[in-house]
Formats: C-alpha cells, structure tokens, sequence
C-alpha cells in the first residue's frame, strides 16, 4: 500500500493532495502520458471542466488496463492554460480523486498541443 507522507515539521499541503507518497519494496511502476480532452470522435469540448472529465474518465480506464485504480496514484501534475478555469477543474479532480490524496503539482502554462485544449494531466501510479 502506498503511504501518504505530510511530515507535521512542515506546513499542510494548501490543497487536496499529499506532499509525498512513498511505494513499498517491489511495487509495480506505471508512468501515464499526459492525458488531455479529445473525444473518441475527434471533438474537444470548450469547457474546461468537460475536458477535465474526459481526462479523469480516461485516467481511470489506463489504471484499469494495468489493473489498478485510481487509490494507486502516487503523483499527478496538471496542466491549465487559463487560472480562471480551475473552478472547473477542481471539482472534477477532487470528484475523481475522492479521498486519496496522492502527490500533486499544479501548472499554469502559455498553452498545450492543440489551442483548444484548456487541462492535461500525467499520472504515475504504484501498486504492490
């Protein structure tokens, strides 16, 4: 089982997540592309938080390919072209997350591949 780290020596993470996760000896590694939120027909939704549920939906779907789930997330970094789009975002992640708290770092940069796109998020994941 992955272990949440937030040493009490330091200040609480300032959001939903942990400041480290450490994996047991011997657990299996998955390293996740950056996601973002292309239908399967080609579309992007305008929304960013429409986007942001396509993401998480197909975040889910690679930890199930590898046989895990979203509790095996042990470090998530998001991408946003626009600040004003994280009240979009953040539900839908906190949604998707539940209660784990994995580590996390949040960007805000100029834009992503295809202007369109407002959130991309890579992932790695751990599960003994």
């Amino acid at each position: 089982m992955n272990k949440p780290l937030n040493p009490e020596t330091i200040p609480a993470p300032i959001g939903v997540y942990s400041h480290a996760v450490e994996s047991p000896a011997g657990a299996r590694t998955i390293q996740v592309s950056g996601q973002v939120g292309i239908a399967a027909d080609g579309s992007i939704p305008e929304d960013a938080g429409d986007q942001a549920k396509l993401i998480w939906q197909y975040l889910a779907e690679i930890l199930k390919a590898a046989d895990m789930g979203i509790e095996d997330i042990t470090k998530m970094t998001a991408y946003m072209t626009d600040p004003a789009d994280l009240p979009k975002y953040g539900p839908v992640r906190n949604a998707a997350l539940g209660d784990h708290r994995p580590a996390s770092t949040l960007v805000i940069v100029a834009a992503l591949v295809k202007p369109e796109l407002k959130v991309e998020v890579d992932i790695v994941a751990a599960k003994a």
